[in-house]
């Protein structure tokens, strides 16, 4: 029995046993300053893998060094309990090899055809390599109308958890014989966003040719510095010239716009290098630790999932003593990470239903309201025909459209602002002759009134607010009282609220340091 009371023992654990409570340790009963830091168990991890990863540009030889490390690498994130899912792109450039083909072609039904002769093949290589491991695993394959139609989705991400559940690993591609438009303007960066999105992944990484982004091009400027975190996308400066391989369709550029919609959903997205897949689990390691240790080091008496997620970014942001990683309360067995680049998920996602109308569905025309008719929805009323100033575009009844809201009713429709997307319960036609007019109004215009609204909130989604930051103090346990305002936003002033924040964490800083330590506490 050791000095806490606990019998000790080198057996296996029982897996059918209740897990073992949680407990923070303190610092004399280690000898030394640190804690131990608490980090999620089961994680869902999706790895995207571009062309120039998995066959080589010049001679469509597949990387065999590489697609087999990213198999052991798999297969030790499922061994740790994690699910994992591949976004997997190469059955064009594997079909060059196959037919003998020097570039790929420009005709489109030609590069349909290398599609379908390719996509045997590459998920004929990842069975291959996946059985050595005895993993099994299964193919999936999306077009844009999978993922537009609402009960195919449900149906796709019901899919996702069935396997995930039975410990297989998808491995998912666009279905390029059919999807016209996505061979055409499409890239594997999008498609694996969304599949992190359906899944509620907790990590999308984006394995590229470099190790991370660089404020200019590393290839000619030799002293361009790397950006490690992103909190905010629409502060980056960064250098997105890179326009991906001959083979593949997407580049740097690509993958911010994934990661701005990953991270919309609530997913940490992380770009490093493919060529060393080993960098996902160290990645994986230092980040959890570094929330837990955010967490720890700003609360004496919670756990870390008790402290609200707006107080840990913070404090993973702006940390009491200037580093980002406190080297008092980090595991003494942790080694910082790899060079990549991390973009921070959103404090507020979008999932569900609000993420599909956003990112599953195509507008099919634009609606223009006024700022009265956004502040309804943003509090959670439904798209009345009064706010709507003008539309744009044909549609039908039930279909997706673009929201804009306009400054004022003279304003010019190029200055309008696109605020989300909303399925409408009339026509375009129907929009524009009850526009501006009050409910009551539309069966005297129409001839009938299938709705009072011209969109049901529940049929709104509406954009995150970038920068929003709740504006009431913290309270006594930790977390924040703001209201949320639409789909992912909040309410409030940033800066008042992070100068709230920082006093807060200074606060407990102080104590933390006149006890000495930080107090143990057994979760219930």
């Amino acid at each position: 029995m050791d000095d806490h009371g606990e019998t000790s023992s080198a057996t296996t654990p029982n897996p059918t046993a209740p897990p073992t409570p949680f407990r923070l340790e303190k610092a004399e009963d280690r000898g030394h300053n640190r804690v131990p830091v608490r980090m999620k168990k089961h994680l869902t991890i999706v790895i995207k893998l571009g062309t120039s990863s998995i066959v080589d540009e010049k001679t469509h030889e597949p990387l065999l060094s590489i697609l087999s490390t990213i198999v052991e690498t798999a297969v030790s994130l499922r061994h740790d309990g994690h699910r994992v899912v591949i976004c997997s792109s190469g059955a064009i450039g594997m079909a060059l090899r196959q037919m003998n083909l020097p570039r790929r072609p420009k005709h489109l039904p030609q590069v349909q055809a290398l599609a379908a002769i390719g996509q045997c093949k590459l998920m004929s290589m990842w069975d291959q390599l996946f059985q050595h491991m005895r993993q099994p695993v299964a193919q999936i394959l999306l077009t844009r109308n999978d993922i537009a139609d609402r009960t195919q989705y449900l149906n796709a991400q019901n899919t996702f958890v069935e396997l995930l559940n039975m410990g297989v690993i998808p491995i998912v591609n666009e279905n390029d014989t059919l999807s016209v438009q996505e061979i055409k303007f499409g890239d594997n960066d999008t498609l694996s966003a969304i599949t992190a999105g359906m899944v509620q992944a907790d990590y999308l990484f984006l394995m590229t040719d470099v190790d991370c982004l660089y404020d200019k091009n590393p290839r000619t400027h030799p002293d361009a510095l790397p950006i490690e975190v992103v909190s905010d996308i629409a502060d980056l400066a960064a250098d997105t010239s890179s326009a991906g391989s001959s083979l593949g369709t997407g580049g740097m550029s690509t993958k911010i716009v994934a990661a701005r919609l990953a991270t919309a959903a609530g997913v940490t997205t992380v770009i490093t290098r493919s060529s060393q897949p080993g960098n996902i689990s160290a990645i994986v390691r230092y980040v959890e630790a570094q929330k837990s240790t955010a967490c720890l080091a700003n609360s004496d008496e919670l756990p870390p999932r008790a402290i609200d997620p707006h107080l840990q970014k913070f404090a993973i942001e702006h940390p009491v003593n200037g580093d980002h990683h406190p080297p008092q309360l980090l595991p003494p067995d942790l080694e910082p990470p790899p060079l990549h680049t991390r973009f921070l998920p959103d404090l507020f996602p979008i999932r569900d239903r609000y993420f599909w109308l956003l990112h599953g569905l195509a507008p099919h025309g634009t609606v223009y309201i006024d700022s009265g008719a956004h502040t309804a929805l943003c509090s959670k009323a439904g798209l009345l025909p009064v706010g709507v100033i003008a539309v744009e575009g044909s549609f039908h009844q039930h279909e997706c459209v673009s929201l804009k809201v306009l400054p004022s009713r003279d304003s010019k429709l190029e200055d309008g602002e696109e605020v989300g997307k909303a399925i409408v319960n009339y026509s375009s036609g129907e929009i524009g002759r009850i526009k501006g007019r009050r409910s009551k109004e539309i069966e005297e215009r129409l001839g009938y009134a299938d709705s009072e609204y011209v969109a049901w909130r529940d049929c709104v989604a509406l954009y995150a607010r970038l920068g929003s930051r709740p504006g009431s103090p913290l309270n006594g346990h930790g977390s924040v009282n703001g209201s949320r305002n639409g789909a992912g936003s909040v309410n409030g002033d940033a800066a008042d609220d992070r100068e709230g924040i920082k006093a807060e964490l200074g606060r407990r800083s102080s104590e933390r340091r006149r006890m000495g330590s930080l107090s143990g506490f057994v979760e219930r």
